[in-house]
C-alpha cells in the first residue's frame, strides 16, 4: 500500500475511531474526551482530504481495489476507493461542515445527557457518508447508502423518551426502504446483465446496456437501471413523493438537522446520479423521469415552506425545494451544475440550520418565530449570519447560491429534454417561492416588533427536549422580562466559518467547475445534450455574470418575493391573516402537507393492517393455528377416542375380537389364494 492509499484509508477511518472512542468508552473518557476524540477524528479527515485535493489537482487519481470480502458466481466483492476530482470535492465538503457541526454540538448540547452518545453517532454518520462517496464500485456504494440510513434513524430519534421522534425515526427507515428496494433493484440488474459491481467495468460495458431489452417486459434495460437508481435517490435526496420523512425529521437536534440536510445524506442521491452519468446519458426517458420528479419537488415543497410557524422546519423545506433544483439540473444533463449546487447549498444550509439552532438557544429553546421579533440587537453574529445564508440561498448575485441556481435555471432553459418547459416554469416560480418564504423567516425572527416573553404565545415546539436546555430552569420560551441572548463562542464560531464559503464559494469555482475541465473524465455529458453549453457561450467570468444577474427575471423575482415578505410581515401584517380567511382550503392544502402523510396513513399503513389482518385471520389463526398445531391435536384426540371403545378391560371381549381378527385373515388368505 503506498502512502497516498494510506492517506485515503485514514480519511474514513478517523471518524470511525473516534465514533468507537465516544460510543464504547464515554463513560471512562468522559464528556471532554468525548468530543475532543470526534472532533480530531473529523479535523484529521478534513486536513487529509485538503491533502488528497492538492494530490488530485497536480493531475493524480486514484481507481483500486483495498480489500477483497469474497468471490462468487464469478462477481468479486471488495472495498474499493475511487479519488478523482468528483471525489475529493465531496470529502472536502462532508468533513468540513461535518466538523463545524462537531464544534457547534458542544456549545448546542452542553446539558444533554446523551452527550458522549450524540457526538458518537454524528462521527459514525461521517464515517458512513465518506466511504459512500469514496466508494469505486456498488457494494462498498450500498453499504454506505445503508449506514447512513441507518445512523440517521438513531439521530433522528435520538430523544427515544418522546413518541414523535420515535415515529419520525420509524417515518424515515420505512421511506428510506422503498427507495432503497428501487436502488437495489437497479443494482441487481447491472450485476445480472453485466457480472461486475465495479463501476469502470460497469461503464465500459455502458453502450452494450443501452441496446439491450429485458427478457419478460421488452423495457429498454438501460431506462430501467437508470429509473431504479433514481428511486434510490428519491429515497435518500427527498423527491416527491418519497419526501415525506424530511420534514419530521426536525424532531432530532438541531446539530443533526445540519448535518442530514446539508452536506450529507440528502445529497447522497445526488452524487451518485452524478457518478452514474455515464448510464443516465443514454436514457432519455429515464432523464425526463428525473427532470419532471425534481421540477415538481423544487416548487410544490417551496409552497409548503411558506406557512411553516416552527424556524427548523422553514428551512426543512427550503432543503426539500433546494434538492429539486439539483435533480432538475439531473434531468437536463447539467451534472456539474447540479454536483456546484450541491456544494454551495452545504455551507449557506448548514449555515441557516446551525443559525436557526443558535436562534433556539437564545430563546431558551422555543421554534415558533411568532415568539420572536427584533433578535437582531440581542443576537448580532446569529442575525449577520443568517442574512448571508437568507442572501445565498435566494441566490443574490455574487453570492454562493446565485452561482449554482443561475446556471441551474440556465441549463434547463437551453435544455430540448421532454418536461423542460414545465421544469423551467417551476424552477422560475420557485425562485420567488423561495425568497419569500426564506425573508417571511428572517424578518419575522430578526426584526420587527418583539414577541417573546409572553406567557400567552404560540407553542408549536416540533423538536423541544427539556434535556437540552442549557440552563436550569427547564420551561421553554422566555419568561415575560427575559431578553433573548448571544450563543457562546463555540456556536456562533461555526455560523462565521460557514458563512465565508456561503458568500464566496461560487465566485472562486464556478469557472473551473462548470466550463473548466475540473470534471473532465468524471462526468459525462452526450453531445446530443447541450446542458450547460449555452450559458459556457456566454459566460465572461463570474463579475460579469454577476452583473448580468442583475438584470435577469431570476433576480427580480427574487426581490419581489423579499419585497413582499417585508411588506406582509413588518409593513402589514394584517394581510397575511386575511388571505388566510380567504384562501382557507388553500390554505388547509399546505399546513396539511398535501395529504401525503393521511394519504400514506389510509393506503399503504390501512392496507398493510388490512392485509396483516387478513393473513393473520386466514394465515395465523385457520392455517397454522387452526389445521397445522390445533388440527393434529384434534386427529390425535379423535384417534385416542376411537381406541377407548376397544379398551374396555373385559377379557370374552379381547377374545371375541381376537376370534374375529383370526377369521378375517383366513378369508383374506383363502381368497387370495
Amino acid at each position: 500500500m503506498t502512502d497516498m492509499q494510506t492517506l485515503y484509508l485514514l480519511v474514513p477511518l478517523a471518524p470511525l475511531a473516534g465514533a468507537i472512542l465516544a460510543g464504547l468508552f464515554g463513560k471512562t473518557i468522559g464528556r471532554a474526551g468525548a468530543h475532543t476524540a470526534t472532533i480530531l477524528g473529523v479535523a484529521i479527515a478534513f486536513a487529509l482530504s485538503v491533502v488528497i485535493y492538492q494530490d488530485v489537482a497536480a493531475g493524480n487519481t486514484f481507481n483500486g481495489t483495498l480489500y477483497t470480502w469474497m468471490v462468487a458466481g464469478g462477481i468479486t466483492f471488495e472495498v474499493g476507493f475511487l479519488i478523482d476530482s468528483l471525489t475529493v470535492m465531496m470529502m472536502l465538503v462532508v468533513t468540513f461542515v461535518s466538523l463545524m457541526v462537531h464544534i457547534y454540538t458542544i456549545g448546542y448540547m452542553a446539558e444533554d445527557p446523551g452527550y458522549q452518545r450524540f457526538f458518537s453517532y454524528i462521527s459514525l454518520f461521517t464515517f458512513s457518508m465518506l466511504m459512500l462517496v469514496m466508494s469505486n464500485n456498488f457494494l462498498q456504494l450500498f453499504f454506505g447508502w445503508e449506514a447512513v440510513g441507518l445512523v440517521s434513524y438513531l439521530l433522528i430519534g435520538f430523544w427515544y423518551d418522546r413518541p414523535t421522534a420515535i415515529y419520525a425515526n420509524l417515518k424515515a427507515f420505512l421511506v428510506n426502504r422503498v427507495g432503497d428496494f428501487g436502488f437495489l433493484l437497479g443494482i441487481g440488474l447491472i450485476v445480472a446483465y453485466t457480472g461486475s459491481l465495479n463501476y469502470a467495468e460497469v461503464f465500459a460495458q455502458a453502450q452494450e446496456l443501452s441496446v439491450t431489452e429485458m427478457a419478460v417486459t421488452g423495457w429498454p434495460l438501460i431506462t430501467a437501471i437508470c429509473i431504479c437508481l433514481f428511486i434510490g435517490a428519491m429515497g435518500k435526496s427527498a423527491q416527491v413523493p418519497l419526501h415525506v420523512w424530511l420534514p419530521d425529521s426536525m424532531e432530532g437536534p438541531t446539530p443533526i438537522s445540519a448535518l442530514i440536510h446539508a452536506a450529507t445524506m440528502v445529497t447522497a442521491g445526488i452524487f451518485m446520479v452524478a457518478r452514474m452519468s455515464p448510464l443516465f446519458e443514454l436514457s432519455d426517458a429515464a432523464l425526463s423521469f428525473v427532470l419532471v420528479i425534481g421540477a415538481t419537488t423544487a416548487l410544490f415543497m417551496g409552497f409548503l415552506g411558506i406557512v411553516q410557524n416552527d424556524i427548523k422546519r422553514v428551512v426543512a423545506y427550503s432543503t426539500l425545494s433546494q434538492l429539486g433544483y439539483m435533480t432538475v439540473a439531473l434531468g437536463v444533463s447539467a451534472y456539474s451544475a447540479a454536483v456546484f449546487h450541491l456544494m454551495t447549498h452545504a455551507f449557506f444550509k448548514a449555515l441557516l440550520f446551525l443559525g436557526a439552532g443558535s436562534v433556539i438557544i437564545g430563546m431558551h429553546h422555543d421554534q415558533d418565530m411568532r415568539n420572536m421579533g427584533g433578535l437582531w440587537k440581542y443576537m448580532p453574529v446569529t442575525w449577520l449570519t443568517s442574512l448571508l445564508g437568507s442572501l445565498a440561498l435566494i441566490g443574490f448575485p455574487f453570492f454562493a447560491g446565485f452561482y449554482s441556481k443561475d446556471s441551474i435555471i440556465e441549463a434547463v432553459h437551453a435544455s430540448t429534454i421532454p418536461g423542460a418547459g414545465y421544469a423551467l416554469f417551476c424552477v422560475l416560480l420557485g425562485v420567488f417561492v423561495t425568497a419569500f418564504y426564506s425573508f417571511r423567516m428572517y424578518f419575522l425572527v430578526f426584526h420587527g416588533k418583539e414577541r417573546f416573553g409572553n406567557a400567552h404565545g404560540h407553542h408549536d415546539h416540533h423538536g423541544d427536549h427539556d434535556d437540552e436546555e442549557p440552563s436550569a430552569d427547564h420551561h421553554h420560551g422566555l419568561a415575560p422580562g427575559q431578553k433573548p441572548h448571544e450563543s457562546p463562542w463555540v456556536v456562533t464560531l461555526p455560523l462565521a466559518l460557514l458563512a465565508i464559503p456561503s458568500v464566496l464559494i461560487g465566485f472562486f469555482t464556478i469557472e473551473p467547475m462548470l466550463f473548466g475541465e475540473w470534471f473532465k473524465g468524471v462526468i459525462f455529458v452526450g453531445d446530443n445534450h447541450v446542458g450547460l453549453k449555452e450559458l459556457e457561450a456566454a459566460f465572461h467570468g463570474p463579475v460579469a455574470m454577476a452583473v448580468h444577474g442583475l438584470q435577469t427575471a431570476p433576480f427580480w423575482l427574487a426581490m419581489g418575493g423579499v419585497v413582499l415578505a417585508w411588506f406582509f410581515y413588518l409593513v402589514r401584517p394584517d394581510i397575511p391573516a386575511a388571505i388566510q380567511r380567504i384562501f382557507k382550503p388553500i390554505h388547509s392544502l399546505l399546513e396539511n402537507k398535501y395529504f401525503f402523510d393521511r394519504f400514506n396513513e389510509i393506503v399503504f399503513a390501512g392496507g398493510a393492517r388490512v392485509l396483516g389482518k387478513g393473513l393473520w385471520k386466514a394465515g395465523d389463526q385457520g392455517l397454522i393455528d387452526g389445521i397445522a398445531v390445533n388440527g393434529s391435536a384434534r386427529l390425535v384426540g379423535w384417534v385416542a377416542q376411537m381406541s377407548r371403545l376397544f379398551q374396555t378391560g373385559h377379557l370374552y371381549q379381547y377374545a371375541f375380537m381376537m376370534i374375529i381378527g383370526v377369521f378375517v385373515l383366513l378369508t383374506y388368505w383363502f381368497n387370495r389364494g
